[in-house]
């Protein structure tokens, strides 16, 4: 209580960031209609092109910073009980599993990975939502799901079809992809066999059914052996 992560001290930036964020108000003042990244990449041409000497320049301010750094960690740690130090550390292992989690949706949308198939109720509300009664897009949402529950089976239908459509356009999208994923070495990428090999639950507890039923029938009728 009272300590909070926002309170650590900051890490030091690298030498690189340095340059950065001292060169970038300049770069942006010369290249006006420059996009962000492409203002990113004049920067990084520029640093590469730096001379070793003057490189070490941000790189000795760096190291300077990192030893301050080191004694107010030193200071922070020594204010937290063991309590609050076990809380801070679960907060910044919930911090860094979702920044893992951003840069690894953000890969595969790089990588070109297909939209999941969306279900029906996800295709009602995408055709019905502009017009749906609502002054927030939660107040829409829940318009729009007290809606889909009055649905009829027949109402409904026309957008479980599309789900079932959408579902093998995925799978077709993800079997080309993934094959792409394997040339280009990233198996890590791919599905596991047992996963895409699921069968769907409701189609397999009925063929269960009829088949049990079936054997069952067939054994009633079997003569006794003489």
């Amino acid at each position: 209580r009272g300590i909070s992560s926002d309170q650590r001290p900051k890490r030091p930036l690298t030498a690189y960031l340095r340059f950065v964020m001292e060169k970038r108000p300049a770069f942006r003042e010369k290249n006006p209609e420059a996009s962000t990244l492409e203002l990113t990449k004049k920067l990084a041409g520029a640093w590469r092109e730096l001379p070793s000497s003057q490189k070490q320049v941000y790189e000795e301010a760096r190291k300077t910073e990192w030893k301050k750094y080191g004694e107010q960690m030193a200071a922070y740690k020594a204010q937290l009980t063991p309590a609050q130090a076990a809380a801070l550390k679960e907060e910044r292992r919930k911090q860094l599993a979702k920044r893992r989690s951003i840069r690894a949706k953000r890969e595969l949308t790089l990588l070109g990975k297909p939209k999941r198939a969306r279900s029906g109720f996800n295709i009602f509300v995408s055709e019905n939502f502009q017009e749906s009664e609502g002054t927030s897009p939660v107040a829409k949402l829940k318009k729009l799901f007290d809606t889909w529950q009055k649905l009829s089976a027949s109402q409904k239908q026309p957008y479980l079809q599309l789900a079932e459509d959408d579902k093998v356009r995925y799978e077709n999208e993800m079997k080309s992809w993934e094959a792409k994923m394997i040339e280009l070495g990233r198996k890590d990428l791919v599905r596991s066999k047992k996963e895409r090999l699921k069968k769907k639950p409701a189609e397999t507890a009925k063929q269960a059914e009829t088949a049990k039923a079936s054997s069952g029938k067939k054994a009633k009728l079997k003569k006794p052996e003489e």
